[in-house]
């Protein structure tokens, strides 16, 4: 985006380009001028036109880019994808699935639904809306009884199977990332964005709403968010962007270890707060961080 000011430099340089060449024409005859009159006016407007370029250049450099950018969307799959499934590729986790523990059944695909959560329920009503008929579609039944519970009940390996089957339909990809935008990516930026934070601020926003869900309640995002604006103000508010983002990393840290599951929280110290420490509010790359122990590096 260019700014204000970059803007008014522009409307000034456009609105004095006629005044300098009617001085030119004075002084040269308007085309009656010697060679050297003629390459000297050449010369002052490609001077001009290469401010111009570079000043436009520079202030898109100063403008922050927010996760809705293709590439620091990307950054954010790959952040999640390594304490997720201890991988970059957060694309060959279309076809992960498998109950990892935590009370909520099935987890699987690319930021883990559940199927007793029900978003897992809601990728495959999607998929089936796109695809009628699909391997997925019988179980939508099975998924509607178990919703809220850690229960396997009328789903077990024959399911499992189906899952790993329909993760080569591209149908069922869009069914993946339609739900994760819907439900976590998206809502998380933006509520990142109103509350004034940059990229690094709306990536911990996102990595939270995926683990948490996007309730209101303590243990969900919108708790979480709460408990941190007891702590510190939102950059919106007026506050520091490290003290905030750091309140809400502790008040991530104690929802976390309430559950066995979660209660690993290198995500956060190893990771997240790397960066914070860092300064690194734009998430530019290179970034190095740790998850479980394991490093990782994206140029």
């Amino acid at each position: 985006m260019t700014s204000s000011r970059t803007r008014a430099h522009v409307r000034r340089m456009r609105l004095a380009a006629p005044f300098a060449l009617a001085a030119a024409c004075l002084l040269a005859g308007c085309g009656g001028g010697s060679e050297a009159d003629n390459a000297a006016a050449a010369a002052a407007e490609e001077a001009d036109g290469r401010e111009l370029a570079q000043a436009m250049q520079a202030s898109a450099a100063r403008a922050p880019v927010d996760l809705f950018d293709a590439r620091k969307k990307e950054i954010a799959m790959e952040l999640v994808s390594s304490a997720e499934n201890s991988s970059l590729d957060w694309k060959a986790q279309y076809t992960y699935i498998e109950d990892i523990g935590d009370g909520r059944g099935y987890t699987g695909g690319i930021i883990g639904f559940c199927s007793g959560t029900g978003d897992m329920l809601g990728v495959v009503e999607d998929y089936a809306n796109r695809e009628p008929g699909n391997g997925l579609a019988k179980y939508i039944p099975a998924l509607k009884k178990v919703n809220g519970t850690a229960s396997h009940s009328g789903l077990g390996s024959s399911y499992v199977s189906a899952w790993h089957k329909a993760a080569s339909d591209i149908v069922f990809q869009q069914a993946q990332d339609a739900a994760r935008d819907n439900i976590y990516f998206n809502p998380a930026v933006n509520q990142a964005k109103s509350d004034g934070l940059r990229a690094l601020g709306q990536f911990i926003y996102y990595d939270a709403i995926v683990m948490h869900g996007p309730g209101d309640d303590s243990d969900s995002f919108g708790g979480i968010r709460k408990a941190a604006m007891k702590k510190a103000k939102t950059p919106a508010q007026g506050g520091d962007e490290t003290t905030y983002l750091n309140a809400f990393l502790d008040a991530r840290k104690v929802v976390m270890k309430k559950e066995e599951a979660h209660s690993d929280t290198s995500r956060i110290d190893t990771e997240q707060r790397v960066f914070l420490k860092a300064g690194n509010f734009n998430l530019d790359t290179p970034l190095k961080w740790k998850t479980y122990g394991d490093s990782y590096t994206i140029k």
